[in-house]
Parts: C-alpha cells; structure tokens; sequence
C-alpha cells in the first residue's frame, strides 16, 4: 500500500488499481520511452475495455493484440523504422476498435486543456479536413474583433496515466534524462491518478533535485505510485540508458504473421519475469550497448 511518503509498488499493484472500462493515458513517444513493463502487466491481466490515449507505439500494438482496446484516442501510432504498427493496423482495419484519430497537434492541445482543468482549447488546427467531421466536434467563435471561427478542441479527460522516467525515489520525485521530454507532463497533469515506470530508484539525495531540477518535470505529488522497473521501456529507447532495440522491434513486428506468432512472441516475451524477460532480450548489459539508431 502507498502513503505520502512512501509510494513504491510492483507493476502487477499498478494493473489491480486500475478497472475496466478506464480511460488510460500512456506517455512516451513511438519508441522512445514508453512504459513496457507496465504495459506487459496489464497484458496478464483481466483487464478489459479500456480507451487508451497515446502518441502509440508497441504500448498501443500490444494491447490491441490482446483484446484489451475498446476505444483508441491517437495522432499516431508507429514503430519509427516501421510506420505502422502492425498489430494496430489488423485492429484498425477489421474494426476490432473504435477511434478517435486526431492530428499530433490537436492531441497535444486536448491533454494541454485537462491538464489545465479546462474543457477545450480553440485551435486552427483540423479546419478543412476530414478530422472535425468525426462525431464530438464543435466549432467555436472568437469574442474579440476578429469573430475567427475555431475548433475547439475538447480536453482529453484521463482515469489514470502510465508514464516512464529514468530515475525516481519512493517519495515520486522523478527524473527524466532524456533529451526530450515529449509530452508526459501533460499526460501526469490530465489524469488524477499518475504511475511511474523508472530504470532506478534511488535514495532522494541522489536525485540532487536541485542541480536537476531541468530533468524534474513533475511534482512529485502528481505520482500515485512509482514502480521499479529496470528495461521498463524496452524494446523502446530509454536514452541515456540505452537505445531502441530495433532487433527486437522486428521480432515483435514478426509477431502480427499469425494468431501463432502472436501466442509466441507472448509465451517468450510477455507471460514472463522481469529477470526471464531481461535474459530473452540479451541482458542488461546487452541493452546497455545498443547502438544509437539511425533514421
């Protein structure tokens, strides 16, 4: 159980606090430091009918693949080397769920609204295009002496949010060392209950808040509870920890083949430790060496 001062948990503590039917916020971009270990959790669980809000990547795939999307709320949701996921675009085109496709700009500015506890922002973005068709859609006048019509765009309300950050304590205080943050601020301000995947926990002094307060992108009384998890964002990147695997992206991409396939990659991959799943990868170290890729 988690107090103010002491909010460490496992990832499977993380999935039993959440419910079906939730709307789940999941940070990270592409393949850069999304929340995989939590993500895998909540493969082996019960959990069932969720929307999930992402800049996606394997997060938005896998859970696809396992049935657990009702609703998916995107700009994007790619591999980067692969610009679809696979395991998306079999949902997507069967229908298996439904969607709110938004440009990148527009899901930037509807977290940026429930971040600020707004119910929409006004945006250019979307004007002429297919996108503001979609049912949920309104149009909005300006009051001062332009009278521009705008779209406005509508908060993108969260239950809960998954994030991954390099380093944290057990009080939350995190730390994101990569070189950009992207926008999992936003995504801990929108939702009331906020879980954090980090690479390490560490004593508080350590994270020397204040020489790293540039690396601090949230109070730490925006985290419900912080999970150590070391290859938490595996096989996405966690720079500077180490890179995309991109080794291991096409055997997940493999994946999508068959229902057999699938059920293998899981098997290996998923239904496993934390240790069996470091060990099926290479090792830390090996992930430690991956090369930076290039695009």
């Amino acid at each position: 159980m988690t107090t103010m001062f002491d909010k460490r948990m496992t990832a499977d503590a993380v999935v039993a606090s959440l419910s079906d039917g939730m709307t789940i916020g999941i940070g990270g971009w592409a393949t850069r430091r999304k929340p995989m270990a939590l993500i895998r959790a909540i493969l082996r669980s019960d959990l069932k009918d969720l929307t999930i809000v992402s800049y996606g990547g394997p997060d938005v795939g896998m859970l696809c693949a396992a049935g657990k999307v009702k609703k998916l709320v995107f700009a994007f949701v790619s591999l980067d080397h692969y610009p679809l996921d696979p395991h998306f675009r079999a949902a997507r085109q069967t229908g298996a769920i439904e969607v709110l496709e938004l440009d990148e700009g527009m899901f930037h500015w509807g977290l940026r609204a429930a971040a600020m506890d707004l119910p929409f922002l006004p945006t250019r973005i979307g004007i002429g295009t297919d996108i503001i068709t979609q049912p949920g859609f309104r149009m909005v006048k300006s009051p001062y002496d332009d009278g521009e019509e705008l779209v406005a765009m509508p908060a993108l309300r969260l239950d809960a949010a998954l994030i991954h950050a390099h380093r944290g304590d057990a009080k939350g205080n995190l730390l994101t060392l990569s070189p950009d943050p992207f926008f999992d601020e936003l995504f801990t301000r929108a939702a009331p209950k906020v879980y954090a995947s980090v690479e390490q926990l560490v004593p508080t002094a350590d994270l020397d808040i204040e020489a790293n307060a540039r690396f601090a992108l949230v109070e730490r009384a925006r985290i419900t509870g912080v999970v150590e998890a070391p290859l938490g964002a595996h096989p996405t990147g966690a720079a500077p920890d180490y890179q995309i695997d991109l080794k291991a992206l096409k055997t997940y991409v493999d994946s999508a083949a068959s229902p057999e396939a699938w059920a293998d990659y899981r098997a290996r991959f998923v239904d496993v430790s934390d240790e069996a799943y470091a060990a099926a990868i290479g090792g830390r170290d090996a992930a430690a060496a991956l090369p930076r890729p290039v695009y």
